[in-house]
């Protein structure tokens, strides 16, 4: 049987910093409120002109290297983003041109804090039906251009970034298995309404849904592969909240040194936050060669899902 397997992780970050107390010159917030209530300290902001390709770009090229592949292996490229630099062409097809590559399928796929976890079930899908062999899964996100800086519910969440794996297929364990889920009953709790430029959200609603529906996915994803949740190495969740991971991380009987938590340094970065937080754990040392790696996300939409993965 074909699987496909991650061969190498990226990532990128602005250089740009914005902290809690710089927000405090703006907001009627502080510090302290902030990290009590998201765990959030700084994000990172995009440089003018600079864009989610852009990033997605440099995530890839990591990826890519620490994967020991040559961007002309490539031949599927699946981008995750809620923040394309343009209506069409996608940025799939903008990052496609800029490595060189011609030919292969490139596309977009917007699933808002999901879109890395189904970005990576369709490749996964296509390595394992025999569509592709090596493949490039980015989630790159520009967050800041659609938050509304003077909206303290919104304000102090988001931040840019972007994140990237090199999935190659294998007849080695890897990708055991994606599950992808949504329901639009919800929009209206966390969207950018029509006519309008920026993201409004119910928080206190979204809370609650996201910690419920977060423990449901994990316990699904176990059950389907006959696995103990004793059995994980790491947990590496959508970055949006930390009372959120903790939630989850409980639920799971992980203790926190297990978890990847990036959302004090990077805040929410939607699609690129479980890339980039897996690219940190990988190179820091934290995730092996071999470890049981379970991902999860929800987002607006709803949107929700999860991946297993034999590191």
């Amino acid at each position: 049987m074909t699987n496909a397997r991650i061969a190498g992780t990226g990532s990128y970050l602005p250089q740009k910093v914005v902290t809690n107390q710089d927000l405090e010159k703006t907001l009627d917030t502080s510090d302290e409120w902030i990290r009590e209530r998201t765990g959030i300290c700084q994000r990172h902001i995009a440089a003018e002109g600079e864009y989610s390709s852009d990033m997605g770009l440099i995530a890839a090229r990591n990826a890519l290297h620490m994967a020991g592949i040559e961007a002309n292996e490539v031949d599927l490229i699946v981008v995750a983003t809620t923040t394309p630099d343009k209506t069409f062409p996608s940025n799939a097809c903008a990052i496609q041109r800029r490595l060189g590559v011609h030919g292969c399928p490139a596309f977009d796929l917007q699933a808002v804090c999901s879109g890395f976890i189904y970005a990576l079930d369709v490749a996964n899908r296509m390595i394992r039906t025999g569509g592709a062999r090596t493949a490039l899964v980015i989630g790159c996100e520009t967050l800041s251009r659609i938050t509304n800086w003077l909206d303290r519910s919104t304000a102090v969440l988001f931040g840019d970034g972007a994140g990237a794996v090199v999935l190659q297929a294998t007849d080695q364990p890897g990708i055991l298995s994606t599950h992808i889920h949504a329901d639009g009953e919800f929009e209206n709790l966390l969207e950018v309404p029509l006519g309008t430029d920026y993201m409004v959200m119910n928080g206190n609603a979204v809370f609650r849904k996201a910690v419920s529906t977060l423990g449901s996915i994990a316990a699904e994803t176990l059950t389907g592969n006959g696995i103990d949740k004793h059995e994980l190495d790491w947990l590496v969740p959508h970055q949006a909240n930390l009372r959120i991971i903790a939630a989850a991380a409980k639920k799971l009987d992980l203790p926190m040194e297990r978890v990847v938590v990036t959302v004090d340094k990077h805040a929410n970065t939607s699609a690129a936050s479980i890339p980039l937080a897996l690219d940190i754990a990988v190179r820091d040392g934290r995730i092996e060669r071999g470890q049981l790696v379970l991902f999860e996300a929800f987002g607006g939409g709803f949107t929700w899902g999860s991946a297993l993965v034999r590191f």
